[in-house]
């Protein structure tokens, strides 16, 4: 009986995503970015422990803030969710020839630098702005790329979800030969995108400073640098209010040093300074500081 329930379950959410998909695809622009803030509401209603989460947060990576200002920050990003759904419900509709009316770049001589070394680039990006359109725009603009891919847990969706993440000519890494497909693209002098921002278990990473608490953050990344000897470019899709489009931006290079743990926190400094330009597109809802260092009781 359980089994049914979870295969009843899956189909419903796959049909209430395919039809949300469909509708933000096919709607005026305008309607499609309402209906799309209107499911980010009804999200942020229907599962109220996620603005719980970013109230904790946000208490103590921005102390300093009253309460209502933090309540804004949460209610932007719910809407800057709304934006990527809208972005990437329209991903078959986008091309070569219409993806600057969507983003534009700025940056792209660090990553070309980057490239021209001829090791690969892996690109470190975060929950923030629109990672979707981030590398969808990129094999657009500049040439395909390999993501890492976490599946989400109803597989109806993730083949929705990575359908879509294809359509521009990317690559999917999954998690299970992560490793070894990494370093393949790389020793081909390709570029790797993968989202370094997750809490990850303590067996798996170091403790780092992060917004003044420590955050586990994993050791992968770094020791894929340091295996490789690719150069590492942070990159990120962020929203701009005034051209009312997004920003596909490139960040200098950071230099790594061997020493993996402190590389991984070298690379959460510099993430972390890039958050507080955008605060309000990053994804505070999400449980970052969960594992905790022994001895301290749960945040969450």
């Amino acid at each position: 009986m359980a089994q049914k329930k979870n295969w009843f379950q899956a189909r419903a959410e796959y049909a209430l995503a395919g039809a949300l998909m469909g509708g933000l695809r096919m709607l005026p622009l305008p309607a499609a970015q309402r209906s799309a803030r209107a499911a980010t509401r009804t999200l942020d209603l229907a599962l109220p422990k996620l603005r719980r989460v970013a109230r904790t947060n946000l208490s103590f990576a921005y102390p300093d803030l009253d309460a209502a200002a933090r309540e804004r920050i949460i209610d932007r990003v719910f809407a800057s969710i709304g934006r990527m759904l809208v972005s990437m419900a329209r991903f078959p509709r986008l091309n070569a020839s219409n993806i600057r009316d969507w983003i534009s770049c700025e940056g792209l001589d660090h990553y070309l630098a980057a490239k021209s070394r001829g090791r690969g680039v892996l690109i470190a990006t975060a929950h923030l702005g629109n990672w979707e359109l981030s590398a969808f725009a990129h094999a657009l603009m500049t040439e395909p790329m390999s993501i890492m891919v976490r599946p989400l847990d109803n597989p109806l969706i993730d083949d929705l979800v990575e359908n879509r993440r294809r359509l521009s000519g990317n690559r999917l890494i999954y998690k299970k030969d992560a490793a070894r497909a990494v370093i393949k693209a790389l020793k081909n002098n390709e570029p790797v995108g993968i989202l370094i921002d997750q809490n990850t278990s303590a067996s798996e990473g170091t403790f780092v400073d992060f917004f003044g608490k420590p955050a586990c953050a994993g050791l992968a990344f770094a020791r894929l640098a340091q295996h490789t000897g690719a150069p590492v470019i942070p990159g990120f899709a962020v929203w701009d209010e005034s051209a009312h489009r997004y920003v596909l931006r490139f960040y200098p290079q950071i230099e790594m040093t061997g020493d993996e743990a402190a590389d991984t926190r070298r690379i959460h400094s510099t993430l972390e300074q890039i958050i507080r330009q955008y605060p309000d597109q990053w994804m505070w809802i999400h449980r970052r500081w969960k594992t905790r260092p022994a001895g301290e009781p749960p945040l969450y």
